[in-house]
């Protein structure tokens, strides 16, 4: 073994939750390594060539918030954008742009390369060392090369013990035909750490100029973008196109004949796929009465004419794939120029984790992205980000950094893993966060920038921008409240939008909140006194005047959300000696170590008896102390 250098942390994998670990702990003044065992692999799109999405966009806007680098860097690098679920409430209003996927990871490694206190080394992690306490003392490389470390976090990926399915053919590799993590994987079992297989897939690439794009649906990118950063008030740029197309039943017969040499349906894959994002022949096998399913052609990239054929991931031979692309219209003359595949993984039950992403066997040894069972570029870096995070706190023996699920969408994804656990790849949705309506991916900046600054990870020009924000914001929220209008004023006005008329003085901020008025026209009766706003700041003022009444019931509801999380449980409590728990919660909560009533209450197998009882306990407990 040869000792190479010494770090305060170290991070395993250069993917989305490997680059935010390392960017987090860097910038929190620590010095940091990120080993990949391809440089080539630093934040692939190695899926689908996009950020964001239903729910994914607010975890962006959250990263970015508290400081992280994927929105600014997809917007440096999208070719298309657009704003989903705009015919709904702003709420599940979710950002989604689709990025060249070079320079995507180009910008991103550059980024990694040019910060202060960051390392970023090619070499393969084979173990993770501990010191004679069980504390993390380092990692050891392919190179029998030791760094010394004061913490690790594991962001491995699909690399660990990956195996790659075509057909009946299988191969041990990682995504896109890169080395896997194999070793590694070994030396953790034999730690102890509970690892399971989880599986996802990905479609085929294909040769853009063999498609017919004239018997497809053209999708455009919106007209006005929105940013992913709130650093970018405005971007201009010009968009790509994707195209929307469909199976057929001929598609459908093509591939149930061909059900047998799936891998999927085959037995040779162990783990379990994506609910949310199956194969095309767990879609044709599972809603066998749809009569055809939506794909989107998507450009990989302005230096490419490779482009993915979204909605349909698969583990059927090649020869299968090309004549069931080929019956679907506008893919007729088909040219493949990657193979779809499956791919199988080792990552750990989350419920060894930590509420801080910390594992509960190992101490000082961190956790990150589908290694905890999550799917998805955004969900691996939020908690690459707050796994970076929580690591300097560790080491500078401060009190970990937790955002509940009142907070963030990443306090919901975390709570959910650590919690409830999973059992097969996690994907964050609007319909998870019980608070959504005031989680939104417009107010972000709002509720994490100051966590962010301080933690130290928002600078000094962020945090000026986020105070002036909230000083317009506050500013014209008082304006609109306070200025009236008359009747005679305004009623030609409210006719012309299509709403009633008003009988006495009304305030602008009541005519705002009408579903006909927006900010922008009401500026036809307000006078000259209107401020210059960003469009951030807008959409901030309309939503908070719109939504106010629902709003206000939110906030209610997190008050009472907040009276069970803020009592909270002794982590030396033996569950076992607390008189009237059923033996499932008991071992349940044992297990788990609930950091509150609140956390407790959402363990799988602890019923709202069970908590009653812990309240009961608790009461005891402080009259005593109080005696």
């Amino acid at each position: 073994m040869v000792f190479m250098d010494e770090y305060d942390v170290i991070v395993v994998g250069a993917g989305h939750a490997g680059c935010e670990a390392g960017l987090a702990a860097a910038r929190m003044g620590k010095k940091t390594l990120i080993l990949s065992i391809n440089l080539e692999s630093v934040a692939q799109l190695f899926c689908n060539p996009s950020v964001g999405g239903t729910g994914k966009g607010h975890l962006v806007r959250e990263i970015d918030a508290l400081g992280g680098e994927m929105g600014i860097n997809i917007d440096k690098t999208f070719i298309q954008s657009k704003m989903l679920n705009t015919a709904k409430g702003p709420a599940v209003h979710s950002l989604r742009a689709q990025a060249d996927k070079v320079q995507y990871h180009t910008e991103m490694k550059r980024t990694l390369e040019r910060q202060e206190n960051l390392d970023l080394k090619q070499g393969e992690v084979i173990d993770i060392l501990t010191d004679d306490t069980g504390k993390v003392s380092g990692v050891l490389t392919r190179t029998n090369t030791f760094y010394k470390a004061k913490a690790v976090i594991i962001a491995t990926g699909t690399f660990l013990r990956g195996k790659i399915f075509i057909g009946e053919t299988a191969f041990e590799s990682g995504p896109n035909g890169l080395s896997p993590s194999v070793d590694l994987a070994d030396r953790l079992r034999e730690k102890g750490l509970p690892l399971r297989r989880f599986k996802t897939g990905t479609p085929a690439r294909a040769l853009g100029s063999s498609l017919d794009y004239t018997k497809m649906t053209e999708q455009k990118g919106s007209e006005k973008i929105v940013p992913f950063s709130f650093l970018n008030d405005n971007l201009e740029k010009e968009q790509i196109s994707c195209y929307l197309t469909y199976t057929n039943e001929e598609t459908h017969r093509v591939i149930r004949q061909n059900f047998h040499r799936s891998a999927l349906f085959g037995g040779l894959i162990e783990g379990i796929g994506p609910r949310y994002c199956p194969s095309i022949e767990d879609k044709i096998n599972r809603f066998a009465d749809k009569e055809r399913h939506q794909l989107f052609i998507e450009p990989e990239g302005l230096s490419t004419d490779e482009v993915y054929i979204q909605g349909m991931s698969s583990s059927l031979p090649e020869d299968v794939q090309l004549e069931f692309y080929k019956t679907i219209q506008g893919l007729e003359n088909l040219k493949i120029v990657r193979p779809a595949y499956a791919i199988e993984y080792d990552c750990i039950d989350s419920l060894d984790l930590k509420l801080n992403l910390e594992n509960r066997q190992i101490e000082n040894l961190f956790c990150a992205g589908q290694f905890n069972g999550s799917s998805g570029y955004e969900e691996a870096a939020a908690q690459g980000l707050m796994a970076g995070i929580n690591a300097v706190l560790k080491i500078d023996g401060k009190e970990p950094f937790i955002l509940d699920r009142s907070e963030a969408y990443i306090g919901v994804l975390i709570d959910d893993l650590i919690t409830k656990g999973t059992n097969e790849p996690y994907r964050i949705m609007t319909s998870r966060a019980e608070y959504r309506l005031v989680l939104r991916q417009d107010n972000a900046d709002l509720r994490l920038t100051q966590k962010g600054y301080d933690l130290g990870l928002v600078d000094e020009n962020r945090y000026r921008r986020y105070l002036e924000k909230m000083k317009h914001v506050e500013a014209e929220l008082a304006r609109l409240r306070n200025k009236t209008v008359s009747p005679e004023e305004v009623n030609d006005f409210l006719a012309a939008v299509g709403t009633s008329p008003i009988r006495a003085r009304t305030s602008l901020a009541e005519l705002l909140k009408r579903p006909q008025v927006t900010y922008e026209s009401i500026s036809q009766i307000d006078d000259d006194t209107r401020p210059v706003l960003t469009e951030h700041e807008i959409a901030q003022i309309e939503v908070q005047i719109k939504y106010e009444g629902y709003i206000a019931k939110q906030l209610a509801q997190i008050e009472r959300f907040k009276k069970l999380e803020n009592k909270a449980l002794p982590q030396t409590l033996d569950y076992s000696k607390v008189e009237g728990l059923r033996i499932e919660a008991m071992q349940k909560l044992n297990a788990c170590k609930p950091l509150s009533v609140g956390q407790a209450s959402r363990i799988s197998g602890v019923s709202p008896a069970d908590i009653n009882v812990l309240l009961i306990y608790l009461e005891k407990k402080r009259r005593g102390e109080r005696e």
